[in-house]
C-alpha cells in the first residue's frame, strides 16, 4: 500500500483548521499530521515535520499565508501548497499562486474539491477552484457596444493609450513613437471617438478596467477551463499585446 500524503493545516481560526483536517482524514490516502494556528510555529516546525502539502489559510499571522508561502519555499521547494481563503477575488488566487502555491481553493468549496486540489498538486499540477473559475469568467463577459468599440482599436492606437495612462504629453508620445505631434493627436482623438469617450481621465479609468482583468485572466487562464460559450472584451490579439508590450508583472 502506497504511504498517505502528509498534510498540515495552517489556519488562526483552530477549530476551522481541525474541522478540516477531520474531513480529509475521512479519505484513506490522506494523513493531516499538523494543525498550526500561526506561520512562525508552522515555519519553525517544517523541517522535523517534513509535509507533502502544506494547506495555507491567506489571512493567518503573523505572516499572511501570501507571504509565508514565497518565503517556506526558498528552504524547502519540494513542498506543494494550497492557499485557502474565505475570498473569492481572483486577485487573491494571482497572489498565491505568483508566490509559488500550487492551488487555490474557497472555504465555499466542497470536501471533494478540496481532495481534488490535494490529489491535482501531488500529481505536479496546478487548480483554481470552480468559484474563482465563475468570477474569472464573469469578470470577463461585457457589454457588446463596448467589446465592439475596444475590437476597433489598432495595436498603435493602444501603444498610444499606454503612453498617455504613464503620463507622458503628446509631444513626448511623438518622439517615443517616431511620429508627428499632428499624428499623435489625430490617434488620440480617433481613440476617444471610437470608445465613445469625452477626455482622457475616461480612457484611463476604462483602460485601468479592462487590462487589469485581461491581466488577471492571463495569469490564472492557464490553471482553468473556461466555458466556450463565454465571450471576451477583447480580440485574442489584444491579450497578447496587453501582456507582452504594456505590463510588467
Amino acid at each position: 500500500m502506497p504511504d498517505r500524503i502528509k498534510i498540515v493545516i495552517a489556519d488562526d481560526h483552530l477549530l476551522i483548521a481541525e474541522t478540516w483536517a477531520t474531513i480529509i482524514n475521512l479519505e484513506h490516502n490522506f494523513n493531516v499530521v499538523k494543525v498550526y494556528d500561526n506561520t512562525q510555529t508552522l515555519m519553525d516546525e517544517l523541517p522535523e515535520v517534513k509535509p507533502d502539502i502544506i494547506i495555507m489559510d491567506v489571512n493567518i499571522t503573523p505572516l499572511s499565508g501570501i507571504e509565508a508561502t514565497k518565503e517556506i519555499l526558498k528552504n524547502a521547494p519540494n513542498i506543494k501548497i494550497i492557499g485557502v481563503s474565505m475570498h473569492n477575488q481572483p486577485s487573491y488566487a494571482k497572489r498565491m499562486i505568483r508566490n509559488g502555491a500550487m492551488a487555490y481553493v474557497t472555504k465555499n468549496s466542497s470536501k471533494n474539491e478540496m481532495y481534488l486540489a490535494i490529489t491535482e498538486v501531488m500529481k505536479g499540477k496546478k487548480y483554481i477552484c470552480q468559484e474563482i473559475q465563475l468570477n474569472i469568467t464573469k469578470q470577463m463577459i461585457v457589454n457588446d457596444d463596448e467589446r465592439n468599440n475596444f475590437d476597433k482599436l489598432t495595436e498603435r492606437e493602444i501603444e498610444i493609450i499606454k503612453l498617455v495612462k504613464n503620463g507622458l504629453t503628446n509631444k513626448e508620445i511623438a518622439a517615443t513613437l517616431f511620429l508627428s505631434t499632428r499624428t499623435v493627436e489625430t490617434h488620440r482623438a480617433r481613440i476617444l471617438k471610437k470608445l465613445g469617450l469625452k477626455n482622457s481621465i475616461s480612457l484611463i479609468k476604462i483602460y485601468q478596467r479592462f487590462y487589469s482583468r485581461s491581466l488577471i485572466f492571463l495569469e490564472l487562464s492557464s490553471l482553468i477551463l473556461i466555458p466556450p460559450n463565454i465571450v471576451f472584451p477583447f480580440k485574442p490579439k489584444f491579450y497578447k499585446v496587453c501582456c507582452n508590450r504594456f505590463w510588467t508583472l
